[in-house]
């Protein structure tokens, strides 16, 4: 009888002695993770999406006007968990009212009326949170040859849209025929006259979003593949917002790349247009933008390499 009291006992004993082993292991397994840092650069794509390239057309605003990005980063790997990333990034975003919508349904025959377009580099500054779904080793030879991720954090971007003077109009002195325009100072709108918006910044903040992947090479280099997208706090990275303005309030050079629709021929690709020279088009207070309470926004793909900074931890040797 007293041994079978004391079984249920011993094995109590035991269990909670083999779950505080494990405790303690973790515990140490954590306290003694050694953190390590990574420099990175990477090349990839660019999509944009706002008043020319439609949320409602994902598959055509991704792939039809894509363009590139390159990146450089810094990543610091604090816990098993657990990594900060600092990064600057060059994206070029663009799109185009012809070749969005030439191939596209009927009911965008108002968007080849419209016969805008643009082309805007951006700066992208951020710092990010990054969660690795599989945990590190203790050390970094010992990570893991796969780890999958997400990532979210904040950015600050720089931007300053700029589009193609017509090809068959006679430019104005400053100016050749084809010539990118810068169009924030032009404000196309509008903007700076009395009723109507201040002019945009081209400073705007950006919340990145995202997930990826990394593959270990060998015990100094990794391989990343991740998607990002970027919600942003400006409409005008495409110049394109609200209502068309009274051309009596702009200069000569707003006027030209404010309303497109009378072109002939597309300014990018010198397509031929006739059959689209929007009669009545443009008439002020119309609408010239297509999601104007919607803050433009774009997605990055890139592939990266890391190289592991600094030297793995290696046992001692043992001396006799």
């Amino acid at each position: 009888m007293r041994i079978k009291n004391w079984v249920p006992k011993a094995l109590l004993v035991a269990a909670v002695s083999i779950v505080s082993g494990l405790e303690s292991d973790a515990q140490s397994f954590k306290s003694h993770f050694v953190p390590y840092s990574t420099a990175g650069f990477g090349i990839g794509t660019a999509s944009y999406y706002g008043d020319m390239n439609g949320y409602s057309r994902p598959v055509a605003s991704t792939f039809r006007m894509m363009r590139w990005n390159l990146t450089g980063n810094y990543t610091y790997h604090f816990s098993p968990r657990f990594a900060a990333r600092a990064a600057f990034t060059w994206a070029r975003l663009a799109s185009d009212d012809y070749n969005m919508n030439i191939k596209g349904p009927r009911n965008v025959d108002v968007y080849l009326d419209r016969n805008l377009h643009f082309r805007n580099d951006v700066k992208e500054f951020s710092a990010v949170g990054i969660l690795k779904l599989i945990p590190d080793n203790r050390t970094s030879d010992r990570r893991p040859v796969f780890s999958p991720y997400l990532f979210a954090g904040i950015g600050l971007i720089a931007h300053n849209p700029v589009a193609r003077l017509p090809a068959e109009q006679i430019a104005p002195d400053q100016y050749q025929k084809g010539d990118w325009v810068k169009l924030k100072p032009l404000g196309t709108e509008g903007q700076g006259n009395p009723g109507y918006e201040d002019p945009y910044s081209v400073i705007n903040l950006a919340i990145p979003l995202g997930f990826g992947f990394r593959y270990k090479i060998n015990e100094r280099f990794d391989v990343s593949a991740e998607v990002g997208f970027r919600f942003t706090t400006t409409d005008y990275l495409d110049d394109v917002k609200g209502n068309h303005a009274d051309p009596g309030l702009l200069s000569p050079e707003a006027r030209i790349m404010a309303n497109r629709s009378q072109e002939l021929v597309t300014a990018r690709k010198l397509n031929d247009r006739s059959l689209y020279l929007g009669s009545g088009y443009g008439t002020p207070g119309t609408e010239r933008g297509s999601t104007p309470n919607r803050a433009d926004a774009y997605m990055l793909g890139t592939i990266s390499v890391h190289y592991i900074i600094g030297s793995p931890i290696k046992c001692p040797p043992i001396r006799y």
